[in-house]
């Protein structure tokens, strides 16, 4: 099983949905635990339908995190 702290959240960019994989997505059909860049390319935003492209993590590699504090450096 993945650790927690490498379970990074994702928020979509066009409605805020925040995907959780401890909660992972019960329409989807997505169990909890599910890590983001595990899910099935073709899923979509529960909330607004867009791509998984659209995400963004809020913590981990590739956050606005991350990038700001590269850039304070």
């Amino acid at each position: 099983m993945t650790k927690p702290e490498e379970m990074w959240q994702c928020q979509m960019a066009n409605c805020g949905y925040i995907y959780d994989p401890a909660r992972g997505d019960r329409r989807g059909k997505i169990p909890p635990g599910t890590k983001f860049e595990d899910l099935p390319d073709d899923w979509k935003c529960p909330s607004c339908g867009a791509s998984k492209k659209m995400f963004r993590p809020l913590a981990g590699p590739g956050s606005v995190a991350e990038e700001a504090s590269r850039r304070s450096n």
